[in-house]
């Protein structure tokens, strides 16, 4: 992956604060695929991969980066529900959909967070970007499941990201 300077300071740029709201930052207190990833962690690694992918294949990575951050944005701890696995998969994206409109989405924001898991929701994403970021939802989710989040030392690059964060909000 290119943990470049140049692209975390891009990064930043495309998130333009985002990562602090309130109600994204919220998201780490809320368990994700493994122990010791929250969703936060989760939804930061999604959107720097689909920033990333964007990027090499020359599509909106600005979306991709603000839709990724917010394409989990579905504030539920699931284990205080009674919502079974597959319909949490059904239905997160919606809520998620609902959440993240409280931050001014573009169309292609909106379709890309609505269909972050097809193919097992539909209808078919409309944009590249929206399959470039669903596709980087599952490289994520399997890294993190297989545990190589640490070992491909995932959090510690993410964590140098966030200098170019700060840097970007004191500019």
């Amino acid at each position: 992956m290119q943990w470049k300077e140049e692209n975390r300071a891009l990064f930043a740029a495309c998130l333009n604060g985002l990562e602090d709201e309130p109600m994204v930052r919220a998201m780490d207190a809320i368990p994700q695929h493994v122990k010791g990833v929250s969703c936060y962690d989760h939804c930061l690694f999604v959107a720097y991969v689909g920033f990333t992918l964007c990027r090499i294949f020359g599509l909106d990575y600005r979306a991709a980066a603000r839709a990724g951050l917010l394409h989990d944005l579905y504030l539920q701890k699931w284990e205080e529900t009674d919502v079974g696995r597959f319909r949490r998969l059904v239905i997160h994206p919606q809520l998620a959909l609902e959440n993240a409109r409280a931050f001014g989405l573009s169309p292609m924001e909106e379709d890309i967070i609505g269909k972050h898991m097809w193919p097992l929701t539909a209808p078919l994403p409309y944009y590249k970007e929206s399959y470039m970021v669903s596709l980087a939802d599952k490289i994520c989710a399997t890294l993190e499941m297989a545990h190589l989040y640490g070992l491909l030392g995932v959090r510690r690059n993410l964590r140098a990201c966030r200098p170019a964060l700060l840097r970007r909000a004191v500019q």
